[in-house]
């Protein structure tokens, strides 16, 4: 994950402090620091400021905290500041409603530590598991599902193998998914 052009500018603004430099990324974590009291790693300002490529989703209390730095209550509060200033376009959303997406409509699902998934839209919040790599749920499995929202855990209601209902199942319960549509 990396903070929006809007969010690494209020960072900038905030700090005082340009980060335009990987080393810059120390001295903006000693202020979040001494501002806040808690601590938030150089490593993850690092990757957050895109000085490090790494898809790892940050901890929600890493991203509160982040946010109080900024002067928002929480991370929730500044994601939506951030969604409401920015040109996002469709592909960039970090919601979709499965009713929303078309009936085949592929779509990539990552969360750590190394799994992925790729179902593709049934129609009617059904969606059938295409390819899976390091999950529990398996090629062919059939899922329902309302809502796949990025940074956070993927829900599924039911979970249907072979003609027998496997029941509910989460994944990303830790740090979320993230998703990118095919």
């Amino acid at each position: 994950m990396k903070f929006s052009p809007y969010i690494i500018e209020l960072l900038r603004e905030k700090s005082g402090n340009e980060i335009r430099l990987s080393r810059d990324c120390e001295l903006l974590a000693l202020d979040i620091e001494s501002v806040t009291g808690e601590h938030v790693g150089v490593n993850t300002m690092k990757r957050l400021l895109g000085f490090i490529a790494d898809e790892r989703v940050p901890r929600t209390s890493t991203l509160d905290v982040i946010a109080r730095y900024l002067g928002y209550s929480n991370w929730d509060a500044l994601r939506l500041m951030d969604e409401s200033n920015s040109n996002s376009a469709f592909d960039d959303r970090d919601e979709y409603l499965a009713c929303y997406l078309e009936k085949g409509q592929q779509v990539l699902i990552s969360y750590p530590p190394n799994r992925t998934l790729t179902i593709e839209n049934m129609g009617d919040n059904l969606f059938r598991v295409i390819d899976s790599k390091n999950s529990k749920l398996q090629k062919g499995d059939l899922l329902t599902l309302t809502h796949i929202v990025r940074h956070y855990p993927l829900l599924v209601s039911e979970v249907t193998r072979d003609g027998q209902n496997l029941g509910a199942f989460t994944a990303g319960k830790a740090q979320g998914i993230d998703f990118e549509l095919l």
